[in-house]
């Protein structure tokens, strides 16, 4: 296992494979990627992954844009998950595509979905995603169940927005069986105006969950991350906002769809390009080189104060 010079193993990658999406989300942070029209082919995913194994990598979540647009999809999945050493390998998705897809994923050894599902309402949920398709999106859910893969949904919180949709989203999960992950409001260099409209405090949400709860867990190798039983249901609070202990407890890196490692999803002045030496034909020793180097770049964003 490799660990950056922060004494933080790497036991998880991110990769975007498209920048492409079929909705348009009003606090997308498009993963910290620049606009590029430039994707991975399958192979070339499945060969940086594999190298990425040989570092003890052993948990993939893909991303995107929407992922699922890809008509691959199914073939990056399968590539992924022949190889040795990954241990989990999972999917954030807006869902739309899920149901047409879910049982050639889950076939292909898709093991979790992450479905981006901020509201039930559907005039909220027009609003945020300028789309009409949450019936689509809950039978895409619906039939990732069937097909027997672990289902989280992803809320993003906003005040005045859906801040009043908890509870009813807490049911939701409990009623089909998926973990509910309650996100904080992501402040980026862009969406300053936007963030301070509708940036929502989640203290008082974890209260809540605090008082509520049966148990209590602790995901070590998720930033310290808390996950609340509450009545047969799992939740989850994301805070990453000028957060060290989130920072101190990172895990994971990025990879870009156009081909670069990502140490930091706050910062793009220390990517790692190996696409153009891959497609210049790099050998595999010189890839994971640039792989260490993009892990000894990782650092926290935001750091412990000095006692």
């Amino acid at each position: 296992m490799i660990a950056d010079n922060f004494g933080r193993p790497l036991t998880g990658l991110r990769i975007s494979v498209t920048q492409r999406c079929n909705l348009n989300c009003i606090y997308c942070h498009k993963e910290g990627e620049g606009e590029s029209q430039l994707e991975m082919e399958p192979e070339e995913i499945a060969r940086i992954i594999k190298i990425a194994t040989h570092f003890g990598v052993k948990k993939v979540k893909i991303t995107g844009g929407e992922p699922l647009i890809r008509d691959d999809i199914v073939n990056i999945i399968d590539r992924l998950a022949k190889l040795d050493g990954i241990k989990d390998l999972s999917i954030t998705t807006n869902a739309t595509l899920l149901k047409e897809k879910a049982k050639e994923l889950a076939n292909a050894g898709l093991d979790r979905v992450n479905v981006s599902l901020d509201t039930l309402n559907p005039k909220i949920f027009s609003f945020i995603t300028k789309s009409d398709f949450l019936n689509t999106v809950k039978e895409g859910i619906a039939e990732a169940i069937a097909q027997k893969m672990l289902v989280k949904i992803n809320m993003v919180v906003m005040r005045g927005i859906n801040d009043a949709e908890v509870s009813a989203m807490l049911e939701y999960a409990k009623n089909i069986n998926a973990t509910l992950q309650l996100i904080e409001l992501l402040r980026t260099s862009s969406n300053q105006e936007f963030f301070d409209r509708y940036h929502n405090d989640m203290t008082q949400i974890e209260k809540i969950l605090e008082i509520e709860a049966t148990d209590v867990l602790t995901r070590r190798f998720m930033h310290n991350r808390l996950v609340y039983i509450l009545d047969g249901v799992k939740a989850e609070i994301v805070r990453p906002m000028d957060n060290s202990e989130f920072c101190y407890h990172c895990t994971r890196m990025r990879i870009t769809s156009d081909g670069k490692f990502k140490p930091c999803l706050m910062r793009n002045d220390n990517l790692i390009d190996f696409l153009t030496p891959m497609r210049a034909g790099a050998t595999d020793d010189q890839l994971k080189e640039l792989f260490r180097q993009a892990v000894m770049l990782r650092e926290p964003f935001y750091k412990k104060p000095k006692e």
